[in-house]
């Protein structure tokens, strides 16, 4: 018999073997660094067909993260409007938004929200993205408390295969106008291939190799590595893994994905291990 050869076929073979062995609740990040992680929150709305903001909540206190970036958080049409409750995250978890969209009832950009504690914010960058569709990408430099500079792209590229090439193109010519910084491009990518027509192909030509995929929708039975975070830097990025709870099964399509930010290579002191590389 000749193998299968088509990506979708192998990676739902490589889903029913690892979805075989589910635990009950997710593996917590371990370990030294900064906890980073995205959520693509489905506009609240679970698996279930529920509407249900306190449960999206649950999920993100219960990731853990000093850092995450949320796609679709706010209503697409009309005038955009904000389903988490802000003030509730930064009381009970610590972790503060970063103002993103001058509308008062939005709380991201074209649906991204950027989350941390633990630091303050630099710099704002709002930028439209190219497509059929309205996409944004939100461009933040971070100081941590320990004083160390971190650049984060928030993104939740299209539907379509032309569109998201277009996207990464715009997004890595955005960073190759700016000084070299430690960066992390982290979200929902609509894309799992990774051949010549990919957006994901894009960043790996400008980043170096990417890390390993791991499948996060839909979060039922997860077959598609869709959500990312990409570095870079050699060595920056670790850990990484999709947040398997009960909870997040139904709580969204997409499971969030978490992983762990080396603050050594970050700091300087992991440079002769960690490449930097200059988008663009």
């Amino acid at each position: 018999m000749n193998p299968i050869k088509s990506p979708l076929a192998n990676a739902v073979l490589r889903s029913f073997r690892e979805n075989g062995k589910r635990p009950d609740s997710a593996v917590p990040m371990a370990g030294e660094g900064l906890r980073v992680a995205t959520y693509n929150v489905h506009k609240c709305v679970g698996t279930d067909g529920r509407f249900d903001p306190d449960r999206t909540f649950e999920v993100i206190r219960e990731i853990g993260a000093d850092l995450i970036a949320l796609q679709e958080a706010d209503t697409r049409f009309g005038e955009r409007t904000g389903l988490l409750d802000l003030k509730r995250i930064e009381a009970e978890t610590g972790l503060i938004a970063v103002p993103a969209e001058p509308s008062v009832r939005a709380h991201g950009w074209h649906g991204n929200v950027l989350l941390f504690r633990d630091g303050a914010v630099r710099d704002i960058h709002r930028e439209k993205l190219p497509g059929l569709e309205p996409r944004g990408a939100l461009l933040t430099d971070i100081e941590l408390k320990s004083g160390i500079h971190l650049r984060v792209v928030a993104v939740h590229l299209g539907l379509f295969r032309a569109s998201r090439r277009q996207q990464a193109d715009h997004i890595i010519g955005l960073l190759g106008n700016r000084d070299v910084a430690p960066t992390l491009i982290m979200g929902d990518m609509n894309e799992w291939r990774l051949g010549n027509g990919s957006a994901l192909r894009r960043f790996e030509d400008s980043f170096g190799a990417l890390p390993p995929p791991r499948a996060s929708f839909p979060a039922r039975w997860p077959v598609l590595a869709l959500d990312r975070i990409i570095a870079n830097r050699d060595d920056l990025v670790a850990d990484l893994a999709a947040h398997d709870s009960l909870l997040a099964r139904v709580a969204s399509d997409h499971l969030p994905l978490t992983a762990l930010v080396d603050t050594g290579v970050l700091s300087g002191e992991g440079e002769t291990t960690g490449t930097a590389r200059v988008s663009g």
